[in-house]
């Protein structure tokens, strides 16, 4: 990726994360630790043995405008981790300046990530630019999540003022697989009804699956009985998709979800980040 992409004149936080994971007797390293700026990782957790579990940290508790992040991660053949945030990602009112947060996920054949941060939540007149570029090489496996919370509907707080652009690109040895835009602005919101009056938007996605996992997936949205649900086969991506008012319900259905398939598709039963807990 084009880091030229994060850059920016704008005063604001200007944050680099690039992580390395490699394969090591008996479990999976984090071998590479770059970073400058107000973006870390805690120490890796082996809490299932080989698979290591990794914290993304944003020390000064949210994003504000003119701030520049850029999150980079690569995962060598044999290597298996699995990504997640101590709690949800504010971004908040700009005076004026676009905040950006660029993500970049490598997965090399023979490897899996498990991708699956907490929600984002843009307060009213954020401005906000998000992208995430997925690489997925051979017979690469991936979990992903991504979570947007428009406003704060627990105070009835809506997304009135602001923008957003958030893309999401999943490509398969330089194939696109999935290419998504969600782009919110003043012309969106005069046009029509925006996301149907939800405020929260979220996607799920699970490489390799097929017919059977569907199913499954479909079983856990009708248990869940969500505002609004479905899912759907694009290729062997098991896209799952939730529009409704609470990121509590979107967390809870694909975590359902990927404890249901974490075993077929990942071949090792679930294991729920304990930070999730507290």
């Amino acid at each position: 990726m084009n880091t030229a992409t994060a850059v920016s004149l704008d005063a604001g936080w200007s944050a680099f994360l690039k992580l390395g994971f490699r394969p090591a007797p008996g479990k999976t390293v984090l071998a590479k630790r770059q970073r400058f700026g107000p973006l870390a990782v805690q120490r890796p957790f082996y809490p299932e043995g080989e698979i290591c579990h990794v914290y993304l940290l944003h020390p000064p508790g949210g994003v504000a405008g003119g701030d520049q992040l850029q999150i980079e991660a690569e995962l060598a053949c044999g290597s298996h981790a699995l990504v997640t945030t101590p709690g949800a990602t504010k971004f908040y009112r700009s005076a004026g300046s676009l905040a950006q947060q660029v993500q970049h996920l490598q997965v090399a054949d023979g490897a899996s990530l498990e991708w699956m941060p907490q929600e984002n939540i843009f307060f009213p007149g954020a401005k906000v630019s998000t992208r995430t570029l997925v690489d997925l090489s051979g017979s690469a496996r991936l979990a992903f999540w991504e979570m947007h919370c428009l406003g704060r509907p627990v105070i009835d707080e809506a997304f009135e003022q602001g923008t957003l652009d958030s893309r999401l690109d999943i490509r398969r040895g330089g194939r696109p697989l999935l290419i998504e835009r969600l782009r919110i602005d003043s012309e969106s919101r005069l046009r029509s009804s925006l996301l149907n009056g939800q405020p929260v938007t979220a996607t799920a996605v699970f490489s390799h699956a097929d017919a059977g996992h569907l199913d499954k997936a479909r079983a856990c949205i009708d248990v869940a009985q969500a505002q609004v649900a479905g899912a759907t086969l694009v290729e062997d991506l098991l896209v799952v998709r939730y529009l409704g008012e609470s990121t509590e319900l979107a967390r809870n259905l694909f975590t359902d979800i990927w404890r249901v398939l974490r075993e077929s598709l990942l071949n090792r039963p679930a294991s729920v980040p304990r930070i999730w807990s507290t």
